[in-house]
C-alpha cells in the first residue's frame, strides 16, 4: 500500500501545483480505499486511491467519489475540496484523487463520551440535519441527476449486494443465506422517491469542526448513489443497534437519557420534521436491508485480507467475523 513518491510528485507538480519533495502518511481507519495524509509545499493534502489487485466489478470507484463531492461544492451538504483525479494506472499502480485536507475532529465511537454530557445531544443533531440535507440536494443543479441509475432502489441493491456477497464467499455462513432468501421476498415496490443517497452514512464518515457541533465534511462516498433516502437513515439505527465497543461501535444496551443521548425514535422523528413526513412505515426492513449490505461490504473486506491487498488485513479479519452477526440482526429486525 505504499506510494512511488517519484511518481507521484511529479504528477502533483502538473496537476495541483505542488513544489518540492512529498511525505505521504497512511491514515488509519479505513477499509476500502487506502488514504494518506500528504506533507510539503507548506501544504496538508489528502489523497485516496483504489487499492492494488483483482477487485470486484464496479466496486473501489474513486472517480465516482470525486464526482460527486465536487458536484457538491457549492451545496449545503459539507465536503472537502475536490482538487485533482487521476485514472492513469501508471502513475501509483491504481487509479487516484487528491483534495483537501480537512483540519477538525472525527469519533470512531457514537457513545461520544468524550465530550461533556450536555453536548453531546447537539452533535447528534447536527448529524441529522447534514443527512436531511444530504437527502434534499437538487439533483438537477448539481449535475447529479444521472449519477445512478432509475427505478427500484431496493431492488436492485439487493440484487447487487448479493451478487458482491456471493463473489466474496469465503465459508458458508446460514444465516446470511437465510437473509439473502428473506430479503429477496421482503423488498418492496418502488414508492418513487429518489434523492442523493451517500450509502455509508455514520458519526465515524463525519469531520467535525475541532471545537464546536458543526460538521465540515462527509467523508468516503464510495458507495454514494441515487436511491432511496430511508436506507441512509435505517443506517444510522442499524449502526446504533450494534453492541458498544471498538468492533461493534454501536449503542445496543447505553442507557441513551443518562448518556445525553437521543433515542432511535427522537432521531428518526426530527429526520422526518426536516424532511415533511409525518411517519416512515415498514422501517424494519429498511434496517434489515442495512444490515444486509453491511454484512456483504464484510465479507469483501475479509475476502480482500485473505487476498492481501486490504487497506488493513489484521482489522479486516476481524471485521469479517461480524457478518454471521449483521446477519442475525437483519433477520430480526425484518421479524
Amino acid at each position: 500500500m505504499s506510494l512511488d513518491l517519484d511518481r507521484l510528485t511529479p504528477w502533483l507538480e502538473a496537476n495541483v501545483g505542488w513544489q518540492g519533495p512529498v511525505s505521504a502518511t497512511k491514515i488509519q481507519g479505513g477499509q476500502s480505499n487506502p488514504t494518506y495524509l500528504l506533507k510539503g509545499d507548506g501544504r496538508r493534502l489528502v489523497l485516496r486511491r483504489k487499492p492494488p489487485g483483482k477487485l470486484l466489478k464496479s466496486a473501489h470507484a474513486v472517480d465516482r467519489e470525486f464526482r460527486v463531492q465536487r458536484a457538491l461544492a457549492d451545496s449545503a451538504v459539507p465536503v472537502a475540496q475536490m482538487l485533482a483525479l487521476c485514472e492513469d494506472d501508471d502513475v501509483i499502480g491504481s487509479s487516484f484523487y487528491v483534495m483537501g485536507h480537512v483540519a477538525g475532529r472525527t469519533f470512531d465511537d457514537p457513545r461520544l463520551d468524550e465530550l461533556p454530557l450536555n453536548e453531546r445531544s447537539s452533535y447528534i443533531n447536527e448529524m441529522g440535519r447534514v443527512l436531511a440535507a444530504v437527502h434534499q440536494v437538487d439533483l438537477e443543479a448539481t449535475g447529479l441527476s444521472d449519477y445512478g441509475p432509475t427505478g427500484n432502489y431496493f431492488r436492485r441493491q439487493v440484487d447487487r449486494w448479493s451478487g458482491q456477497y456471493r463473489a466474496s464467499e469465503t465459508d458458508k455462513i446460514e444465516p446470511m443465506d437465510r437473509l439473502i432468501a428473506a430479503m429477496d421476498l421482503a423488498c418492496p415496490d418502488d414508492d418513487g422517491r429518489v434523492a442523493l443517497v451517500h450509502g455509508d452514512y455514520r458519526i465515524d464518515n463525519l469531520m467535525f469542526a475541532p471545537d464546536r457541533p458543526q460538521i465540515l465534511a462527509v467523508l468516503d462516498w464510495e458507495l454514494s448513489t441515487l436511491g432511496h433516502p430511508f436506507a441512509d437513515l435505517a443506517a444510522v439505527i442499524m449502526q446504533w443497534q450494534m453492541p458498544p465497543g471498538d468492533q461493534g461501535r454501536g449503542l445496543r444496551g447505553i442507557d441513551r437519557v443518562a448518556q445525553g443521548l437521543p433515542s432511535d425514535a427522537d432521531f428518526v422523528a426530527a429526520y422526518c420534521a426536516r424532511m415533511g413526513l409525518k411517519k416512515i412505515d415498514n422501517f424494519g426492513f429498511y434496517v434489515a436491508f442495512c444490515f444486509f449490505r453491511m454484512g456483504a461490504i464484510l465479507q469483501g473486506v475479509m475476502k480482500r485480507a485473505l487476498d492481501g491487498n486490504a487497506s488493513d488485513p489484521e482489522r479486516g479479519l476481524r471485521l469479517g467475523a461480524f457478518v454471521p452477526l449483521y446477519a442475525e440482526a437483519g433477520l430480526e429486525a425484518l421479524g
